[in-house]
């Protein structure tokens, strides 16, 4: 038997349609498509919100929920231009690499932080998070196993969560989606 949402987390989410709406229109640049995230969020939240027992937590909970469906919609699109271009048998010019739409949602301070972990940990996110790169290949070019990477940036990941955490403290938990900690320098006046 799932729990209904509480008329508290209805009210909050009903309050800040237009913030949502325009958080989305940002960055999928349309605002049909945005209604249509939404839409879906607000279906889904039904399901779940009686998960966030805050009711000031509900506002960067549903952040979350938004910004995994706009990357869910990104790689959905991704797939299917690559699945387009290869039935077009253009797949080599179709390029692999990271989603340029999903590059520009990463909160500069992570960018920052990168640089202040152990050279491997730093070299791991870069070549497969940021250049796109896949594991395996990363792998070749250190030398190192397809596992021993895997680890790698697993554990690269950890670090880099944990520098954020205490560099950027709330933004980082609440997903930077309106960060104001200033970066890893500590907040801007």
């Amino acid at each position: 038997m799932t729990t209904r949402a509480t008329p508290d987390v209805l009210e909050a989410l009903v309050e800040n349609h237009r913030r949502f709406l325009a958080f989305l229109e940002r960055r999928v640049g349309s605002r049909a498509e945005a209604e249509d995230i939404l839409q879906d969020a607000f279906v889904r939240s039904l399901d779940r919100a009686d998960t966030v027992r805050d009711p000031e937590a509900v506002i960067p909970w549903f952040y979350r929920l938004l910004r995994n469906a706009v990357i869910d919609r990104h790689r959905r699109r991704g797939a299917e231009d690559r699945a387009l271009a290869y039935a077009a048998g253009t797949a080599d010019e179709a390029e692999p690499g990271a989603d340029e739409a999903l590059r520009d949602e990463v909160c500069a301070c992570v960018v920052a932080l990168v640089e202040t972990l152990k050279p491997e940990y730093a070299t791991a996110i870069k070549r497969v998070d940021l250049d796109g790169a896949t594991v395996a290949a990363f792998a070749r070019e250190t030398g190192i196993t397809a596992n021993n990477a895997g680890v790698r940036l697993h554990r690269a990941h950890e670090a880099l969560r944990r520098q954020l955490a205490q560099s950027c403290g709330t933004c980082a938990t609440h997903g930077c989606l309106d960060c104001h900690c200033g970066g890893p320098n500590g907040p801007q006046t």
